[in-house]
């Protein structure tokens, strides 16, 4: 009997230098959790040594983490080898903590006792919450030890490197180069160095509102653990779990804490990836199999899944004391910095494309001056207006806020998705999903209603709806109900036991509930109590379930097994009717057996067998192992033979009602959606067409795949017989002719829906070329599907360049989910499928998938507007000034502070706002984009933004700016060009003074010119095709009245630094004419009017050259 200890006891304390000692001698580590060293190669080797050849300060993290955009100092491969090293080394160092404890060499009676007890009682309440206070909650804290480096890299990670680069300068033109010091240059130092702060305060707050979002996502997702406190089963916070507590886990249930096994079934097996990045499973056992704590089989660590089976284990350590929170604790201070997406390498790509091209026309406009304009026109520009005139190039080429818009925008969207109930685990996903091009997805439970029931059961000489066989009391209806319920994992609910049995809730595998259900409804039926003896769960490799049981009234053990027809009908000889007499099982049968599988499988039935084997009591091979598990386990698995069908039953799982409407929508997105599921064949394709997966009349299958390959070899040797007889001079225009009418063919694939059946073992062996005639096909049906096989059509489908989605809710799924672009889990899933999955569907609606594919392309979208919006006004409409002053002599027609205002403050609102636009209405009805073929810019975006809208912002502001000289000084625009060093006292009958005057009021009137372009350019860059009639911001469902806001809010900066002389006299702007406020609207007019002119040539003529280099 177990003794009751008075308190829980503690495990001997771990030695102190237990953390710096790592004999890998002393303590073997487990092979599991070794890892395999990589070897460096020769361009690692010639890294190393370019860092070796560094000063030693700039060896160290800190620099080394800020120039390594500059300088790569490691290769992937061996960043990988570095991560691995240390986390073995680690794993080490735990081992080495570990090697006092106890628990995994206690038996099962010893860790009862050492915990404090009873093995059917667990603890109770106020036992449970004393611990909980004494051992803390059940969570892996740790500080991050990256904060020093985020926050030098707020202030000099990015573009901010190349603001710090023209500080410097400019208060070299101001002391010591300029003579006389120029207090603008010194001002302009100061402004970039405010610039610079606020910027890195945007980025602290921008991160800081990130990981809160992303909390706030993930703590939406459940997590409960079933425990037995005070003898009853009760379900958990994990992080309420105590040393001492007993969990329950069945298969799909992640391990909540580090357990000691005190109970497992004979198939145990776990799953430790994530702990040692192996997904290869382990078996689980209640025994001793090593004097390591790591290796032995008793153990079950937090983090851990468990793959098949079921088992009870006994806490024995929670949050940081686990294996996983020591092994965290270990590895914080060398954490890797998160992956970059896609799109934030493309901006960080423009970025430096953009910088580098202006350090190229900043050092072109130094240049010009030294070799040029020095000598040919002297007095025109000091060193240090050419050294400022390059750097403020520099400053303002460059639009900054890029990479904030798009953490911004991704952070947006991820807010908008948890809105609809859609759980995102990390950013990346948001970015992901707006490229998914195919979406493999389980039949039931995402696309069905998970409501599965039996509606007809067939004997040898009868089929029988279910409502009689609820009534029938004969022998074959026992015989039904004994399999159906005893040879079943599902469990009543025990939050219904109050109402009748009929109406209880069953939780399970929706098979299994709706054979319980039919079980529960058979109340005619008497049966006396029995026990289960061995358990061997359904598997998709075998398509059976098996019970070895025996009644009270015989205690002879007998098999009882469920599964596939077309699996167990060849393992039967003989089969009940209706009147349950026993018969032959012939060939007449066999071939009625398979015409009804087929009838009911055509109308959309999941089609499963009842089998049963008795054995005589005088030879039974099982009665002499029932105190023995594990060889019962090996005898009852080779039983599997001569057994009796008890009846066919057929069971009807209807289709949500929204998901035709989905796929339908899913198609006119371009994204193809294949069924992937265990089913039969037709079944499958039953409810996949009443799903609209499949809508042509006619369905290929295999057969006809195989055909097309084997038609590609004789098409081969006629095309190279015609080329020998063809003069080379015509092979080339034949070989244009070939891609034509390739192009031809694809764009027929695209527009012609083709429909394939196939089934799993259809797949097997397939070659190359196979796969591609699959993959060409819109809509598939992959039936009787393995794990295996579903991993394999993941990876098949990637290889032929699709962006693949893969639904699952079980551990089968695993290895697709793991390889597919994103996966996503259903809310009511296993925890192993929610805790693998990108994209958590809260709502368990499929529907929710259009939402967040929508959301995907939308931050694609929303980052293009942004771009858009802020380039013409950044490079075009900033850099001709300072062009047109050097070159054409121009007096510099807007200045740097100027273009500074515009590049820091009055285009931030608008951009922040654009990253918030509702789609556009046909956002669904375009393909997905290819991240490899479609880039965030291409040379239409360019010619969109320089060629067209920076053009007639350029021009515009130009316009203005020698519209003002005239009205305001008389001065022609002819006088103005060439004038270079002749714009001094005396030029035009004005002094030096009114000249430097009239020229910043004039520069202020094209500063306003831009301002109010940039209104225009709002407008016309919230679409890309929809008129802005269509999509107006004033009202309507895609309305957006924050976007007015930056027409006062831009009016009020412009007066503040225009108007306020303190502004005027250090950076010499002026007040801008009250007319220059009304001028430049008819212009930003015309940008709108142009704009939507080529929308609509766009809309009204997709074919044309104005569409076909439409961005």
């Amino acid at each position: 009997m177990v003794t009751l200890t008075s308190h829980f006891k503690q495990q001997p304390p771990i030695p102190s230098d237990a953390l710096h000692r790592s004999n890998r001698a002393t303590l073997p580590l487990a092979a599991e959790f070794r890892t395999l060293s990589i070897q460096l190669g020769e361009d690692d080797e010639r890294q190393t040594q370019r860092v070796r050849k560094l000063p030693n300060f700039l060896r160290l993290p800190l620099w080394r983490k800020l120039l390594e955009d500059l300088l790569p100092f490691k290769s992937p491969h061996r960043q990988q080898e570095r991560q691995e090293r240390r986390r073995e080394a680690a794993l080490v160092r735990v081992a080495q903590q570990l090697r006092g404890c106890q628990f995994h060499r206690d038996t099962v009676k010893e860790i009862y006792q050492r915990m404090g007890i009873l093995p059917n009682e667990g603890l109770d309440t106020e036992a449970a919450e004393a611990r909980l206070l004494r051992h803390g909650a059940n969570v892996i804290r740790w500080r991050s030890r990256r904060r020093i480096l985020s926050v030098l890299g707020w202030f000099f990670g990015g573009f901010n490197r190349f603001l710090w680069l023209s500080v410097i300068v400019f208060w070299l033109c101001w002391k010591p180069i300029g003579n006389p010091p120029q207090t603008g240059n010194l001002a302009l130092g100061i402004v970039i160095i405010v610039i610079i702060v606020m910027q890195a305060m945007f980025n602290a707050w921008q991160e800081w509102m990130t990981s809160r979002a992303l909390e706030s996502i993930t703590s939406m997702k459940p997590e409960c653990a079933v425990v037995v406190r005070s003898g009853r089963q009760l379900s958990v916070s994990p992080a309420d779990l105590v040393p001492g507590d007993i969990v329950v886990l069945r298969a799909g249930d992640l391990v909540p804490a580090d357990i000691r096994l005190v109970q497992t079934s004979v198939d145990l097996s776990l799953d430790r990836s994530a702990l040692t990045g192996v997904a290869e499973p382990t078996i689980g056992t209640t025994e001793t199999t090593s004097a390591n704590y790591l290796e032995t089989c008793n153990m079950a660590m937090m983090g851990s899944a468990i793959v098949q089976g079921d088992c009870r284990g006994i806490v024995v350590a929670t949050g940081n004391r686990t294996v996983l929170g020591r092994l965290n604790k270990l590895v914080r201070h060398q954490e890797v910095a998160p992956k970059r997406t896609i799109l934030q390498l493309e901006v960080q790509r423009l970025v430096n494309g953009l910088t580098t091209l202006s350090l190229v026309v900043g050092a072109i406009f130094v240049i010009l001056w030294a070799v040029w304009l020095r000598t040919k026109f002297p007095g025109f520009m000091s060193v240090s207006d050419a050294l400022a005139n390059g750097v403020g190039v520099l400053v303002t080429f460059v639009p900054g806020s890029l990479p904030i818009s798009l953490t911004l925008a991704l952070t947006a969207i991820a807010k908008r998705m948890q809105r609809n109930r859609i759980l995102i685990k990390n950013l990346t996903t948001v970015e992901t999903l707006g490229s998914i091009s195919a979406i493999c997805c389980e039949k039931t439970g995402t696309l069905t209603q998970r409501q599965m029931v039996v509606t007809r059961v067939a004997y040898a000489d009868a089929e029988v709806h279910a409502a009689q066989v609820h009534v029938d009391n004969g022998i074959a209806a026992r015989r039904v109900y004994e399999t159906a319920a005893w040879c079943n994992n599902a469990v009543l609910d025990p939050e219904t036991a109050h109402l009748p049995a009929a109406e209880r809730e069953a939780t399970g595998d929706a098979t299994d509930c709706a054979l319980l259900r039919l079980a529960t409804h058979m109340r005619a039926v008497q049966v006396p109590d029995h026990e289960t003896l061995l358990t061997i769960p359904f598997s998709l490799r075998s398509r059976w379930m098996l019970t070895v049981c025996r009644t009270d009234e015989t205690k002879n053990p007998f098999i009882l097994i469920k599964g596939a027809p077309e699996t167990l009908i060849a393992r039967s000889t003989s089969i009940q009717t209706a009147s349950s007499e026993i018969i032959n099982l012939d060939d007449k049968i066999r071939s009625k057996l398979k015409e009804v599988q087929r009838r009911w499988a055509d109308e959309g039935c999941r089609l499963l067998l009842l089998c049963r084997r008795d054995f005589a009591e005088d030879n039974n091979p099982l009665a002499e192992l029932v105190d023995s598990p594990a060889k019962l386990f090996v005898e009852a698995g080779e039983s599997v033979s001569q057994l009796t069908i008890v009846g066919l039953v057929g069971m009807v799982d209807p289709p949500r009602p929204e998901i035709p409407g989905v796929v339908d929508t899913f198609r006119k997105a371009g994204v193809r959606v294949f069924m992937t599921t265990g089913d039969y064949s037709h079944t499958a394709a039953y409810v996949a067409r009443q799903c609209r997966i499949i809508t042509s009349a006619t369905v290929d299958g295999i057969d006809q795949v195989l055909d097309v390959e084997a038609q590609q070899p004789e098409e081969k040797d006629a095309k190279e017989v015609a080329d020998d007889a063809v003069p080379a001079s015509c092979k080339a225009s034949n070989s244009d002719l070939a891609r034509q009418e390739s192009r031809a063919d694809s764009q027929h694939t695209l527009t012609t829906p083709r429909s394939l059946v196939v089934s799993g073992p259809e797949l097997r062996g397939l070659s190359a070329s196979a796969w591609d005639t699959i993959s060409s096909y819109e809509e598939i049906v992959f039936a009787r599907i393995t794990p295996e096989q579903k991993l394999q059509i993941v990876e098949e489908l990637r290889a032929r360049d699709s962006y693949v989605a893969v639904t699952g809710d079980d551990v089968n799924d695993l290895p697709a989910m793991r390889a597919a672009h994103v996966s996503v889990a259903m809310g009511n899933g296993s925890e192993v499928s929610k805790a693998a999955a990108d994209v958590v569907l809260l709502d368990n609606n499929f529907s929710s998938v259009v939402v967040a594919i929508e959301c995907g392309r939308l931050v694609f979208i929303n980052l293009k507007k942004v771009i858009i919006y802020l380039l013409p006004m950044t490079n075009l409409s900033e850099i001709v000034p300072s062009l047109f002053n050097v070159v054409f002599g121009l007096p510099i027609p807007l200045s740097t502070f100027l273009m500074l205002v515009i590049n820091t403050v009055t285009d931030v609102w608008a951009s922040v706002v654009l990253i918030n636009e509702e789609p556009e209405t046909d956002i669904m009805l375009t393909p997905p984009r290819n991240p490899k073929r479609e880039k965030l810019v291409d040379v239409k975006f360019f010619l969109q933004a320089y060629g067209f809208i920076g053009l007639i912002q350029t021009l515009s502001g130009h316009i203005m700016f020698f519209l003002c000289l005239y009205l305001r000084g008389g001065i022609a625009p002819k006088h103005v060009f060439l004038a270079f060093n002749k714009w001094t006292d005396g030029y035009m009958g004005k002094t030096k003074e009114e000249l430097a005057h009239l020229v910043s009021i004039a520069g202020s009137a094209h500063f306003m010119a831009l301002v109010i372009m940039q209104w225009g350019n709002m407008f016309v860059a919230r679409t890309r095709t929809v008129s802005v009639f269509r999509q107006n911001p004033l009202w309507g469902p895609k309305s957006n009245t924050l976007l007015l806001v930056a027409i006062p809010v831009s009016i009020l900066v412009a007066l503040f630094f225009n108007e306020i002389r303190w502004f005027n006299s250090v950076f010499l702007t002026g007040p801008i004419p009250v007319e220059f406020f009304f001028l430049p609207i008819p212009f930003a007019i015309a940008l709108i009017a142009c704009e939507e002119i080529r929308k609509l040539v766009v809309r009204r003529y997709p074919s044309s050259w104005v569409a076909r280099v439409a961005w």
